[in-house]
């Protein structure tokens, strides 16, 4: 199954993302990135990486299951996400996101007095929002609840950050901030062939390390490879039905010309692709993320 042309993985993937920002011996890759992204705002030093799949109550039993769930040294608690297609509810689905680890800071008993821990919701996005809240010239957003009248910021502890990274088209000579570099690793490592000057930043030396393809065991090499053709998969569906919606001229998005091609068959199409991943053996909450299906959905499919 040996498919693999690039030197590095990308880290639009899956397996890729959650290598590089997902396991405990690379954590000083995640609090870098995160230090980038705060800017002096929040000095992350340590983290912690906790379960990132989530049970609701006995009432929904709806389950969150996040890319990468870590708590800092402080106590506050981190949700790092990549989104690489738009959602429907997808800000309804952020909030939602942010209730497990609220709810999980209550203790047992009857004695607390609320008292929270700061949370924060980081969302990459590989796609264009298109939210009429964000300017529309940056690329990071960031959101808080604030009192409507005076825009003062009414609970700090709660904070949302939406990177569209998709926008980010800095070439390697136009990268200035450590910040820069991150994004750019983001979206273009795997279509390097060497390591570039401009990433030379000691850094990213276990970046470039952990990220080379030959380095890989074959179970590795088999995960990578399933995990990237999942996401071309997505990809190509996403591509396929804004074709088809501007053939029919059904066009969503002032700028783009987003098309909605056939809800029907989008549909389809996802549950086709969810077909085929199982098929290799790749897990339930792998393919429920990249395929917006339902664990129900999910299971009706195991049926056929």
């Amino acid at each position: 199954m040996k498919q693999v042309e690039e030197r590095y993985i990308s880290l639009l993937t899956d397996f890729g993302f959650k290598r590089i920002f997902g396991t405990a011996i690379n954590k000083d890759l995640l609090i870098c990135f995160l230090n980038s992204l705060f800017n002096g705002r929040q000095v992350v030093k340590d983290v912690s990486y906790l379960n990132p799949e989530h049970v609701g109550d006995v009432y929904t039993d709806r389950k969150a299951i996040f890319d990468v769930y870590c708590e800092g040294e402080n106590g506050e608690k981190f949700i790092v996400e990549m989104q690489n297609a738009y959602q429907a509810y997808f800000k309804d689905r952020s909030l939602f996101y942010s209730t497990f680890p609220i709810r999980e800071q209550a203790p047992k008993g009857n004695d607390w007095n609320f008292k929270l821990n700061h949370i924060y919701t980081i969302a990459l996005l590989n796609f264009n929002m298109n939210e009429e809240a964000f300017d529309k010239e940056k690329i990071r957003h960031h959101v808080q609840l604030c009192d409507t009248a005076t825009h003062k910021i009414f609970y700090d502890k709660l904070e949302f950050i939406y990177v569209e990274i998709a926008k980010f088209d800095k070439t390697l000579e136009e990268l200035e901030t450590l910040y820069d570099k991150w994004l750019y690793a983001l979206k273009n490592l795997y279509k390097l062939t060497q390591r570039p000057k401009e990433l030379y930043d000691k850094v990213f030396d276990r970046l470039f390390e952990e990220a080379e393809i030959a380095k890989f065991s074959p179970k590795e090499v088999r995960e990578y490879e399933a995990s990237k053709m999942a996401y071309r998969d997505i990809k190509n569906s996403i591509d396929t039905a804004k074709q088809e919606g501007k053939e029919e001229g059904i066009a969503i998005g002032k700028e783009e010309g987003i098309a909605i091609g056939k809800e029907e068959g989008k549909n389809e199409r996802n549950l086709e692709i969810a077909k085929d991943m199982l098929a290799m053996n790749i897990d339930e909450a792998t393919v429920i993320k990249l395929t917006g299906l339902t664990l129900e959905q999910l299971q009706q499919l195991k049926l056929w």
